[in-house]
């Protein structure tokens, strides 16, 4: 009788969460009931039928909002941990594959950017760079791959010892073609595992610029909500459900980024 395969709950509940944001935002104008930067005379309106979340200091759809805030925030996250992921695998297979001066080069400098304050650095790119989703995704992928790099060098270095890949080596196979047939094979899991991670960090710096008032200029984001609700007097003012529901939304996203992140490399 064939065993039945084991279900991962937490990767599959985290998976299910991602699946959710990730249908919002492609179906985003579809279901909003509002234009999200169409003003109103309704300014700080409560909870309605009519606007579910109610309205903020200028009468737009905080409900709308927060159904585009999702868009950018989920792009921005993504696009970085994607570039992050690439840039951090690259660095760890020219620097444990390589050895040599590329091994010490690539370590001191990620040991020198794991010193440096990750959010205080994209902080500082951010402010001389131009405002835009382009700037934050640059920002975030500069300071943010040193973990990624570490961790695949490790098993890289572990995966060289291999028989297979020994062979591969004696018979004069090209590193290129080594690389692509058994490092990454070998390395994708893990690999799928820290983007995820990655996407997760991503979307938390992304927030925190936001909240900061350095996000994207003009687009929604959830952290931009956030933003507008403490410095426009929501928090003052007890408007919970203005800032309550981006800050719910960002803990959600992140938490099933992490999920399938931190429970997909573990049980490898």
């Amino acid at each position: 009788m064939k065993k039945r395969k084991k279900v991962n709950i937490p990767v599959l509940v985290g998976s299910l969460i991602i699946g959710f944001f990730v249908v919002i935002a492609i179906i985003a104008p579809a279901i909003v009931p509002y234009d999200p930067s169409a003003t109103s005379a309704l300014t700080y309106g409560k909870p309605s039928p009519e606007h579910l979340l109610g309205t903020n200091d200028v009468g737009q759809d905080i409900f709308s909002e927060l159904i585009y805030g999702t868009r950018i925030s989920m792009v921005i996250g993504i696009f970085a941990a994607v570039v992050v992921t690439c840039v951090g695998t690259l660095l760890a297979l020219l620097s444990a594959w390589y050895g040599g001066v590329a091994d010490k080069l690539i370590t001191g400098l990620t040991n020198l950017a794991m010193a440096v304050p990750g959010l205080a650095l994209t902080t500082l790119l951010v402010c001389y760079l131009t405002p835009g989703i382009l700037s934050i995704v640059v920002a975030i992928s500069i300071t943010a791959w040193t973990g990624t790099t570490r961790v695949l060098r490790s098993q890289i270095l572990a995966l060289k010892e291999e028989p297979f890949v020994k062979i591969e080596k004696a018979i004069g196979q090209r590193d290129i073609v080594v690389m692509g047939k058994h490092l990454l094979p070998n390395l994708k899991d893990i690999i799928l595992s820290r983007g995820a991670m990655a996407v997760s960090s991503a979307m938390m710096t992304e927030a925190s610029l936001s909240f900061l008032g350095l996000g994207a200029f003009g687009e929604k984001s959830w952290g931009a909500i956030l933003h507008y609700a403490f410095f426009r007097n929501g928090v003052v003012r007890g408007l919970y459900w203005w800032y309550l529901p981006p800050i719910l939304c960002t803990s959600l996203a992140v938490l099933g980024f992490m999920l399938v992140g931190y429970y997909g490399q573990q049980k490898r």
